[in-house]
C-alpha cells in the first residue's frame, strides 16, 4: 500500500488538473518505495545538498511520481495544496518536473534522455569530489529511472557509452520496461534489445520483475557491488489496475472518474482523493525523516577536517570563484597588452586557462574529439580516466549531445565548473542541454571555436552564420564573441564567475591582433560593449563589431577619418551584458546623431536592437555580415567574395551620409 499511494495521489491529481501523464508513476511506484525505502539517502526537511544519493527521474512524463514521493516523505516545499494543483499556475508541481522550482528536483528532465544523460555528469562529478576530497566527504551513489522513450534518443546511446568507458560503478539506472510509448507498443517504432545494449557498452545488467519489492531490492544490492555502471531491467505494467493498463492510454490524461475509482477498488485503496492513510503516511514521513541522521554523520566527518579544507569544499560547492581570479587574468591581460601577439582567439582561451585551471581547482575540461581544435586541454590539469579520477580533462568522444548534456549534470551536482568544446557550428548537435542549462540557471560553459567564416576551406557545413543568433536568442545566456586575447580573458573571469547562467564562448580559428594596447585593471567586457577608438573631429558614424570583424572595424575607421569622417568603434562582445546597463551608459555608447554600421560575419538577426533602436534609424543605420551559408575557400578570399571587408563597411558608412 505504501507505493499504492503515489499511485492514488498521482491519478487524484490529474485528475484534477485534467491532464497529465501518469505512466510512469504508476508503472514505477514499487521501485521508488524500495528505493525510497532502503536505500535513497535524502533528508526531506533538508533537501540542499549534502552527501546524499542523487535521484534523477529521466523521463519528465513522470513528474508526478517526483511530486508525490516528495510530499509524502515530508519535503516542506510539497504540501497537499501544492500537489492539488498540479499544472496549475503559481505551483511548484509543474507539469515536468523543474530543478529552479524545487529543492528536491534534481534536474530538469522534460525532454527525454536529458535525465540519464545528466546522470553521467552527476557519477562523474562525485568520482572527481571523491578523489579529490575523500571518501567521508564525498561518497554518493546516483539512482535514475529512465523510460522507453529515454532510451529510444540518441543521447542515451551518449551517455550509456561514456558511463561505459569510465567505469561509473556508482551510477545505477532503472528501465522501466513497459513496452509501451504515446503512439502504442515500442515495436510500432523499434526492435533493439536494450540488455544486449547496454552489455554492450560494458554495463553490468540485471532483468527483474520492476512490481516485486524483494527482487528489486536484491538487485539494487547486486548493482552496488559492481564496478560498472548498473542497468537493472524492470519488467512492468504501465497503469498498473487500471483500466488503460498496458496501452498507450496509459502515458496519456487519466480523467475518467469511473475508471480511476474501479483502479483503486484494484489496488485495495478505500480513502477519498488526495487523503492518504495515517500509517502510511507516517511510514513515508519516517523514511524522510532517516536522511537527517546521514546528514548528521556527514556534517560531523565535515567538521572533523581542516578549517581550511572546509572552507575550500564550501567554495567550491557555493560555486564561488577564487578571490585570486580577478588578479590572476588582470596580470595576463598586462602582459598581453604588453606583448600585443597576434593569435587566434581559441589560443587566447587556451591563454588564460593556462592561469586559471592552476587556481581553479574545480574546473573540468574537455572536448567532443577536437581537444586541439578548441584549446581547452591545459598541462597542468591531468586526464581523467578508470585509473585517475584525480585528472580534470574529458575526452568525450564525437558526443556533443552527451558532453553538453552531462556538463549541465556535473554544474546541478556541484562542486566542479565544467567547461567544454566544440566547433560552433556544431552547437547544433548541443542545442538542447544549451537551452536547458539556460532554462535551470546552470553556469555550463560552452567553448565554441571556429565560429564563422574565418575557418576558410572547411565550408558552409563548419562556417556558422545562424548560431549566434540562436544563442543570443536563448534567454538567461551570455554569448562572448572577444576581438582579442584580452576580450578573451576577461570573458573567462566574467563566466567564471558566474552562478546561474550559462555562458557561450565563440572563438576564431584565424590568428587576430591585440586592439586592447592599453592595459586597463577594469574588465571592459562586463559592460558588454565599449569605445574602443574614438572619433577624431566631429563624430559622424558609430562602427558597431564583434570578434573578428573588429580589427576590420577598425581598418574602416581609419580610412574614414583620413577622409575627415569622424568615426567611433564600439567593441560589442556581450549583446547581453550591454543590455544590462543602464539607459545613460548605453547612450554613452551609442548616442544619437551619428550613422550606424554593424559589423559580423554571421546573419543580421539580433542587430535591429543596437542599429535601429537605441536612438538609432532605419534610414541612418546599415548592417555588414552574412545573408546565406558560407563556401570553401581560404577566408581571405571568403572576407572578400562575401564582402565583410574594410572598403565595404567605409562605403557604407558614406552612403549613408549621402
Amino acid at each position: 500500500m505504501r507505493a499504492t499511494a503515489i499511485r492514488a495521489l498521482a491519478l487524484d491529481a490529474v485528475a484534477a488538473a485534467n491532464s497529465g501523464h501518469t505512466g510512469m508513476p504508476i508503472g514505477m511506484a514499487d521501485v521508488a518505495t524500495v528505493l525510497y525505502g532502503n536505500h535513497l539517502k535524502y533528508d526531506a526537511q533538508n533537501p540542499e545538498w549534502h552527501d546524499r544519493d542523487r535521484f534523477i527521474l529521466s523521463a519528465g512524463h513522470g513528474s508526478m511520481l517526483l511530486y508525490a514521493l516528495l510530499y509524502l516523505s515530508g519535503d516542506p516545499e510539497v504540501t497537499l495544496d501544492q500537489v492539488k494543483n498540479f499544472r496549475q499556475w503559481g505551483a511548484k508541481t509543474a507539469g515536468h518536473p523543474e530543478n529552479f522550482l524545487l529543492k528536491g528536483v534534481e534536474t530538469t528532465t522534460g525532454p527525454l534522455g536529458q535525465g540519464i544523460a545528466n546522470s553521467v555528469g552527476f557519477a562523474m562529478a562525485e568520482e572527481m569530489l571523491r578523489a579529490r576530497f575523500g571518501k567521508k566527504l564525498v561518497d554518493h551513489y546516483t539512482y535514475v529511472i529512465a523510460g522507453d522513450g529515454c532510451l529510444m534518443e540518441g543521447v542515451s546511446q551518449e551517455a550509456i557509452g561514456l558511463a561505459g568507458r569510465y567505469g561509473l560503478g556508482k551510477l545505477i539506472v532503472f528501465w522501466d520496461n513497459n513496452d509501451i510509448t504515446i503512439d502504442g507498443k515500442v515495436s510500432l517504432s523499434d526492435r533493439t534489445d536494450q540488455v544486449k545494449r547496454f552489455k554492450a557498452s560494458g554495463w553490468h545488467v540485471q532483468e527483474i520483475d520492476g512490481h516485486d519489492p524483494v527482487a528489486i531490492d536484491a538487485a539494487i544490492i547486486a548493482a552496488k557491488k559492481s564496478k560498472s555502471p548498473s542497468m537493472i531491467a524492470c519488467k512492468t505494467h504501465i497503469a498498473l489496475g487500471h483500466a488503460a493498463q498496458d496501452t498507450s492510454k496509459g502515458h496519456g490524461a487519466l480523467t475518467n472518474a469511473d475508471q480511476n475509482t474501479a483502479a483503486k477498488d484494484n489496488w485495495g485503496w478505500k480513502t477519498g482523493p488526495f487523503e492518504v492513510p495515517a500509517d502510511i503516511k507516517s511510514w513515508w514521513e519516517a523514511t524522510g525523516s532517516r536522511g537527517a541522521a546521514d546528514r548528521a554523520e556527514w556534517e560531523a566527518r565535515l567538521n572533523e577536517v581542516s578549517a581550511q579544507r572546509q572552507a575550500e569544499f564550501a567554495r567550491v560547492m557555493n560555486g564561488e570563484a577564487p578571490k585570486k581570479l580577478s588578479a590572476t587574468i588582470k596580470a595576463l591581460k598586462k602582459q598581453i597588452s604588453e606583448n600585443a601577439p597576434k593569435v587566434a582567439t581559441r589560443k587566447a582561451s587556451e591563454m588564460a586557462l593556462e592561469v586559471i585551471n592552476p587556481i581553479m581547482p574545480e574546473t573540468i575540461g574537455g572536448s567532443a574529439d577536437l581537444t586541439g581544435s578548441n584549446n581547452t586541454l591545459t598541462g597542468d590539469m591531468g586526464v581523467f580516466d578508470t585509473d585517475n579520477r584525480k585528472g580534470r580533462y574529458i575526452y568525450w568522444g564525437i558526443r556533443e549531445h552527451g558532453m553538453a548534456s552531462a556538463m549541465n549534470g556535473m554544474s546541478l551536482h556541484g562542486g566542479v565548473r565544467p567547461y567544454g568544446g566544440t566547433f560552433m557550428a556544431f552547437t547544433d548537435y548541443a542545442r538542447p542541454p544549451m537551452r536547458l542549462a539556460a532554462l535551470m540557471k546552470t553556469p555550463t560553459i560552452f567553448v565554441m571555436t571556429h565560429d564563422s567564416i574565418g575557418l576558410g576551406e572547411d565550408g558552409p557545413t563548419h562556417q556558422p552564420v545562424e548560431h549566434l543568433a540562436i544563442s543570443r536568442a536563448t534567454p538567461n545566456t551570455l554569448v562572448f564573441r572577444p576581438a582579442d586575447a584580452v576580450e578573451t580573458a576577461e570573458a573567462w573571469e566574467i563566466a567564471l564567475r558566474q552562478t546561474g547562467t550559462p555562458s557561450v564562448l565563440s572563438l576564431t580559428r584565424q590568428n587576430l591582433p591585440t586592439v586592447r594596447l592599453e592595459h586597463k585593471n577594469s574588465n571592459l567586457v562586463e559592460k558588454g560593449a565599449y569605445v574602443l577608438a574614438e572619433a577624431e573631429g566631429k563624430r559622424q558614424a558609430i562602427i558597431i563589431a564583434t570578434g573578428s570583424e573588429v580589427e576590420i572595424a577598425l581598418a574602416a575607421r581609419d580610412a574614414l577619418q583620413a577622409e575627415g569622417i569622424g568615426t567611433r568603434v564600439v567593441s560589442m562582445p556581450c549583446m547581453e551584458l550591454f543590455a544590462q546597463q543602464d539607459e545613460a551608459y548605453r547612450k554613452r555608447i551609442l548616442p544619437a546623431g551619428p550613422v550606424r554600421v554593424g559589423v559580423e560575419a554571421a546573419v543580421r538577426q539580433g542587430w535591429d536592437r543596437w542599429l535601429l533602436g537605441e536612438r538609432g534609424r532605419e534610414a541612418k543605420a546599415d548592417f555588414v555580415g552574412m545573408d546565406r551559408f558560407g563556401a570553401s575557400a581560404p577566408a581571405e578570399t571568403l572576407y572578400e567574395k562575401f564582402g565583410i571587408t574594410a572598403d565595404n563597411v567605409a562605403a557604407k558608412v558614406r552612403a549613408l551620409l549621402g
